[in-house]
């Protein structure tokens, strides 16, 4: 039976059809504004804002470090070679430059590809798809539908704000080239040591060649891989008439060398580490984030001194884990105590001490030697050197700035500097005898305590100026008792930067306190510099990725001393290493510059100090093991362990840095008096006499009693 086919009777079945349509365009217009509203908006495209590598640089302009949380460092596009943008074109996007976000023609070669294999065998991603998904996270990366619809809409919306060129600038300075590492410049450093400009064309076609699949194809893990993903990529440049067959064959036949197998560690790592953390404290106030601002940091530190400092500290470390390794091993009850016999091996507990397997975790603090080394300019505090730990096991506790340890007879100057600047000579006699403290042991009960002379001698009446010199525990310890109490000795280390927790007990004259190398190094740089301490610091400028100046940073300083004091204090410290516990930096390791300086020694041979400093540098190295519970050995004190490190770290620096020999500037204040050699008085024709200085006022006024006039 024929049908009569009629407007009427098809006019409902068009109206239904159009309803359905339109219903179905409606969907489709509300799933797509559904979808637009978490992707980027306008402004967010207009204002194209990646995430830079933040890089610190040495005061010589050398980089130390980088900090990101994507590798990236930006180029033009007029920097990049021509071979590499014609290999991302080739290899990506053939008709980038003839479409308009998203290309059709490779959409339905895809869908045709997917139906074929009933799968997702083949994407359609242009190259502007892909910064699109690179720069907003919003969109995602999930092989979706929803994904996709995402990625077209921002991709035509980015086609409408940008040109080609600037296009394929970001996707140049976006795709990720695996190893943490995004961007053409960034790949070319961490690949090939190179700046992208000077990428040849198989270079830039290994570099391509990653990108599809950049762990697959790594040319550090997988160089196989990676040649064959180049040559890939060349036969696609040659069949799309970007090279010829004859340049084809060519850079085909050449082998890519020079791969960088691993990522270049920074330089000065503990110092780094300390800027950072300086930065993080300071991110909020400056309104930067140095992970993603791509700053420019510029640091106080000299990284020819940075390289002697950790050389010296690395000998002297060296030299302490060799004695320690030679005392553990003929001590098999300690050696069983602190290697943990029942778990490790003997044999190879002993190959981790030498050295020739990694040390595990839980033994380095009981079993390594470890050190830290700091040198600041006493002129300004710029922090000019430092390790904080051994360089050749870098691990994240500095301590040069974090370490609280005893510093023995290093904190002795702070007790003199007290006396004198209340007043007493330098000549001011002390016995060198017996005397009994009372003192907090380990449950806080008082109890008596006996100090010793580290030697175990007394003698009779000693000078200010010999107590320190000898470092004479007995002599240190009656200046707080007989002369200036314990808390204004307290209130002089905390004046002079000392900012850990000084108890004001008698044992302050022996250094029983816990402080940090940084700050008695800093200290010290007062004695040198008239009683003026810098604040130290590390950073002297900051710029923005442009180059603008954020901030810009100058020494803070601050009166501790009277200059008086503070000559008076440096010459007692010149006699330390001139005929004292220093001596040994002039006539071992040739250090003649004028310095003063002071060794340190805990209990038990724990730690091991020296600080000084000369005109031009004032410099500190501790050395000891992290528990310290374990000693460094029977008389490996300070001028053993650390004040070689010290010396040849000074001799070396004021040679690299042509420093003249500058003696310290004697202020009008101080004056040349002659004395009795005995009596410390104003001579008689009788007496022996010899040269001391005096703050004026404080010059000895009585005449010597013993050897009478005649």
């Amino acid at each position: 039976m024929a049908i009569k086919l009629s407007i009427k009777n098809i006019l409902p079945y068009l109206k239904r059809s159009v309803i359905l349509a339109i219903s179905g365009l409606v969907v489709i217009i509300i799933y797509i504004f559904y979808l637009s509203q978490d992707l980027p908006s306008l402004d967010q495209l207009e204002n194209y804002d990646p995430d830079l590598v933040t890089r610190i640089y040495s005061m010589d302009g050398k980089i130390l470090d980088e900090l990101y949380l994507e590798k990236r460092i930006f180029v033009g596009l007029d920097d990049i070679p021509n071979n590499m943008k014609n290999a991302v074109i080739a290899s990506e996007d053939r008709r980038f430059y003839n479409h308009w976000g998203i290309d059709s023609r490779s959409i339905l070669r895809a869908i045709v590809v997917n139906i074929i294999s009933l799968g997702y065998e083949q994407g359609f991603s242009s190259l502007t798809q892909q910064v699109a998904r690179t720069l907003y996270d919003t969109i995602g990366f999930k092989k979706t539908i929803t994904r996709k619809i995402k990625e077209i809409i921002t991709a035509i919306q980015i086609e409408r704000t940008y040109t080609k060129d600037e296009i394929l600038e970001m996707y140049l300075n976006n795709v990720h080239f695996g190893h943490g590492t995004y961007g053409v410049q960034s790949a070319a450093k961490r690949y090939f040591g190179k700046d992208a400009g000077l990428l040849n064309l198989g270079e830039s076609a290994m570099l391509v060649g990653i990108l599809p699949a950049p762990a697959r194809y790594s040319p550090v893990r997988h160089p196989e891989r990676a040649h064959y993903k180049r040559n890939v990529v060349l036969r696609v440049m040659r069949d799309q008439k970007f090279i010829t067959k004859g340049i084809y064959s060519e850079a085909r036949a050449i082998e890519v060398e020079n791969i960088s197998e691993n990522q270049v560690k920074g330089t000065a790592p503990y110092f780094t580490e300390y800027i950072r953390r300086t930065l993080e404290k300071e991110d909020d106030q400056l309104g930067v984030n140095i992970y993603r601002d791509g700053l420019k940091i510029y640091t106080t530190l000299d990284t020819r001194l940075q390289g002697i400092a950790e050389d010296a500290l690395m000998q002297s470390i060296n030299k302490s884990q060799e004695k320690l390794n030679k005392r553990l091993f003929n001590d098999e009850e300690e050696f069983s105590q602190l290697a943990y016999l029942g778990i490790f091996p003997k044999d190879t507990v002993k190959m981790m001490m030498a050295g020739d397997t990694s040390l595990y975790t839980d033994l380095r603090n009981k079993l390594l030697v470890q050190g830290a080394f700091v040198a600041l300019d006493p002129l300004t505090g710029a922090i000019l050197a430092m390790v904080g730990g051994r360089p050749d096991y870098h691990d994240q506790y500095n301590r040069a700035v974090q370490a609280q340890r005893q510093p023995g007879s290093v904190f002795k100057p702070f007790v003199y500097a007290t006396a004198i600047d209340n007043g007493y000579p330098v000549s001011k006699q002390l016995l060198n005898q017996p005397l009994v403290l009372r003192v907090l042991n380990a449950a806080g009960e008082w109890e008596k305590w006996m100090p010793q002379n580290y030697d175990g001698t007394t003698s009779g009446l000693t000078t200010l100026r010999e107590g320190i010199r000898k470092s004479i525990n007995l002599v240190a310890v009656r200046v707080v008792k007989e002369l200036v109490p314990a808390t204004e000795v307290k209130a002089t280390a905390e004046r002079m930067g000392i900012s850990t927790n000084i108890r004001a007990v008698d044992a302050i004259a022996l250094g029983t306190s816990e402080v940090y190398l940084l700050d008695v190094v800093n200290a010290y740089s007062a004695f040198s510099n008239k009683g003026v301490l810098n604040q130290p610091f590390g950073i002297t400028r900051i710029e923005d990725r442009y180059g603008n100046t954020i901030i810009e940073y100058s020494p803070i300083r601050e009166e501790v001393l009277r200059e008086e004091s503070a000559y008076i204090i440096t010459s007692m410290l010149q006699t330390v290493m001139d005929a004292g516990t220093g001596g040994s930096a002039r006539w071992r390791h040739n250090f003649y510059h004028p310095a003063g300086g002071k060794t340190g020694t805990t209990q038990n041979w724990t730690d091991a100090w020296f600080v000084g400093f000369s005109k031009q540098l004032a410099a500190g190295v501790w050395v000891g093991v992290d528990d310290p519970r374990v000693s460094l050995g029977v008389k490996q004190e300070g001028s053993r362990v650390a004040l070689p490190a010290w010396a040849t770290f000074m001799a070396a620096a004021h040679d690299t840095l042509d420093y003249k020999r500058v003696k310290f500037e004697k202020p009008d204040g101080v004056i040349n008096v002659e004395i009795c050699t005995t009596t410390k008085n104003k001579p008689t024709n009788l007496c022996t006499i010899e040269t001391e200085i005096f703050i004026r006022g404080t010059e000895p006024s009585q005449m010597c009693k013993v050897h009478r006039r005649k």
